[in-house]
C-alpha cells in the first residue's frame, strides 16, 4: 500500500470503528441509567467478560496474529488462500464448540476463577445465570473473527470494520424496547448478546462470500498448514489477549468492593473509544500490508508503513491522554450521570479514567509494535513480553490494593501496559531499520506532543472559565459539546502551525477512501 492509500484503510476502519464505539457509550450510557453501578450491573460485566476474555485469545488474537499474515502471503502469491481458509475455518470451529462446551459444563468455576469476590452474595449466582446465556456468543464472535480476517487481507476492511456496530445497535435497541414495555432491562440486555453475534457472523460472512472467498463448514483436517497455524496462533493468543487477562485480574482484585467492577468497566468502555479508533484501525490494515511487503523484501516500504501509522497512532493517542488527565469530571458526569448514577458514582469513574489514560499510548503502540513480530509470524517473543506484563499487573493490583484500595487495578494496568512497550521495542532492536521510526516520524511526534500540551492548556483555562456551565441540567450537554470542539480545534490549529501533521494529507486519503 502506498502512504495515502494506507492512511485511507485507517481511516475507513477508524470511522466504522468510531461509530461502533460512539453506539457503545449510548450502551453503557443506557445500562447505568436504567441499571446503574451496583449487584446486578457487577454481575452483568463479569458474565459479558467471560466471552469477550475468550473472543481476544480465540478469534482477534490468534486469527489477526496467525492467520491473516498467513492468508495474505497466499493471496498475493495466488496459493489456494480459500482452500487454506476453509480448513481454518473447520479447525477453529471444532476447537470454539469443544471450549463452548467446557464453558457450559464449568460455568461457575468459571465466574469463581474471575470474580471471586462475588461467593456468597446474589451477585455470584446472577453472574453465572447470565454466563450460561451470553458465553455461546464467542463462538460466533471467533468465526466471525476468520472472515474479518479475510476481508482485511483482501484489502477489504469495511464490511469486517462495520460488524461491531450490529452488536450496538442490537444491545441498544433491547434495552430501550425492555424500558418502553415494562420489562427487566437487563434479561433483553443479556438475551440479546447471542443474537447480534448471529447478525455480526452473517454480515462479514456474506461480505467475503461477495468478495469471492466462499467458505463452507466441513469437517476439521490436521495438516501441516494447519499445524504451522496452531503453533503460531497460540503464543500469540495470549500476546493479543494480554489486556484482556489483565482486566480479568482488576476485576478479580475488585470484586470484593461494592460497585467497583462497574465503577472500572464504565471506565475501560471510555479509554477504549480512541484505543479501538487508532490502535485497532492500526492493527489491522498494518499486518497485512507489513506481511506483503516483507515478504517481497521491500524493507523500505515496510518501514516508511510503520512510521505512518506510528505517526497516525499518536497524532489522536497523545491528545486524548491529555483530555482524559484534565477534563475526566466533565466528561464523565455528562455522559453518565443520571437514572441509576449519582455523583459518587461519577466521581469514581472519573479518577479510574484519568488513571487509564496515562495508559492509553501503551495500549495503542502494543497494536502498532506487535505487527513487526507477528509479520515474520514470530509469535513467541509476544507471548514472552506478555507474561511479564501479567506479573507485573498482578503484582501490582494485588500489592497497591492495601493501599489505594479499588484503583489498584487501574493503575497496574496502565504501568503493565508500559512495561510490555519497552519489552517489544527492545525485542524489535534486531529486526534492523524496519523496525525503527524514522526521520519524519522523529520531526514530528514532539511537535504532536506540543500541540497536546496547547490543547491542554486551553482546556484547563475553559474548564476553571466556564466550569459552572457543567452544574446546570440544561446546559451541560452544550458545555461539553463546546469543549470538544474548541478542544479539537485548539490541538489541529496548532498542530498544522507546528508541522505536527499536514491537514490536506487527510483530505486526499479520505478522497482516495472514497473511491475505494
Amino acid at each position: 500500500m502506498k502512504p495515502i492509500k494506507l492512511l485511507s484503510g485507517f481511516l475507513t476502519v477508524g470511522f466504522w470503528t468510531l461509530a461502533s464505539r460512539i453506539l457503545g457509550f449510548a450502551r453503557e450510557i443506557l445500562l447505568t441509567a436504567y441499571v446503574g453501578p451496583g449487584p446486578v450491573m457487577d454481575a452483568f460485566v463479569a458474565a459479558f467478560r467471560l466471552p469477550n476474555m475468550f473472543r481476544r485469545f480465540f478469534a482477534e488474537g490468534a486469527f489477526n496474529a496467525a492467520f491473516v499474515p498467513m492468508f495474505a502471503k497466499k493471496f498475493e502469491a495466488g496459493d489456494d488462500a480459500q482452500g487454506f481458509a476453509q480448513s481454518a475455518l473447520n479447525l477453529l470451529l471444532t476447537a470454539v464448540l469443544v471450549l463452548v462446551g467446557l464453558g457450559m459444563v464449568f460455568m461457575p468455576a468459571l465466574v469463581w476463577a474471575t470474580a471471586s469476590g462475588f461467593s456468597g452474595d446474589m451477585r455470584f449466582d446472577i453472574t453465572v445465570g447470565f454466563g450460561y446465556i451470553m458465553f455461546p456468543y464467542i463462538l460466533l464472535m471467533s468465526l466471525a473473527a476468520l472472515f474479518s480476517g479475510v476481508l482485511n487481507a483482501t484489502g477489504r476492511f469495511a464490511a469486517a470494520a462495520a460488524a461491531p456496530v450490529l452488536l450496538n445497535i442490537f444491545a441498544c435497541s433491547a434495552m430501550v424496547a425492555g424500558a418502553v414495555l415494562g420489562g427487566e432491562v437487563i434479561i433483553w440486555l443479556v438475551w440479546t448478546i447471542p443474537v447480534a453475534g448471529v447478525a455480526q457472523l452473517a454480515l462479514v460472512w456474506g461480505a467475503a462470500e461477495r468478495a469471492g472467498i466462499r467458505l463452507r463448514i466441513g469437517r476439521p483436517r490436521l495438516t501441516q498448514e494447519m499445524r504451522n497455524l496452531v503453533r503460531v496462533a497460540v503464543p500469540a493468543a495470549l500476546a493479543m489477549g494480554v489486556t484482556q487477562i489483565n482486566l480479568v485480574v482488576g476485576q478479580l482484585v475488585a470484586s470484593d468492593i461494592e460497585n467497583a467492577v462497574s465503577w472500572l468497566f464504565v471506565a475501560d468502555r471510555l479509554y477504549q473509544l480512541p484505543l479501538g479508533v487508532v490502535g485497532i484501525a492500526v492493527g489491522i490494515v498494518l499486518l497485512p500490508d507489513l506481511s506483503r511487503r516483507l515478504r517481497a523484501g521491500d524493507d523500505t516500504g515496510a518501514r516508511d508503513a510503520f512510521s505512518r501509522a506510528g505517526e497516525f497512532s499518536l497524532m489522536l493517542t497523545v491528545p486524548s491522554t491529555v483530555a482524559f488527565l484534565v477534563m475526566p469530571l466533565p466528561l464523565v458526569s455528562v455522559l453518565y450521570e443520571r437514572g441509576a448514577t449519582g455523583p459518587e458514582d461519577v466521581a469514581a469513574i472519573a479518577l479510574a479514567v484519568a488513571v487509564y489514560g496515562v495508559g492509553l499510548p501503551s495500549f495503542v503502540l502494543h497494536k502498532l509494535l506487535q505487527p513487526l513480530y507477528f509479520a515474520r509470524e514470530d509469535t513467541r517473543s509476544p507471548f514472552r513480553f506478555a507474561l511479564v506484563a501479567m506479573v507485573v499487573n498482578a503484582a501490582l493490583a494485588f500489592g497497591l490494593k492495601p493501599v489505594v484500595g479499588w484503583i489498584a487495578p487501574a493503575v497496574a494496568a496502565s504501568a503493565a501496559g508500559w512495561v510490555m512497550v519497552a519489552l517489544l521495542m527492545f525485542g524489535a532492536r534486531g529486526m534492523g531499520e524496519v523496525a525503527r521510526f524514522d526521520a519524519r516520524f522523529h520531526r514530528r511526534i514532539w511537535r504532536i506532543v506540543a500541540a497536546s500540551a496547547v490543547m491542554g492548556v486551553v482546556l484547563l483555562v475553559l474548564i476553571s472559565t466556564f466550569g459552572w456551565l457543567f452544574t446546570l441540567p440544561s446546559w451541560r450537554y452544550l458545555a461539553l459539546l463546546g469543549l470538544i470542539i474548541l478542544g479539537a480545534i485548539s490541538y489541529f490549529g496548532a498542530g498544522q502551525l507546528l508541522g505536527a501533521f499536514k491537514l490536506g494529507e487527510f483530505k486526499r486519503a479520505m478522497r482516495r477512501g472514497g473511491r475505494t
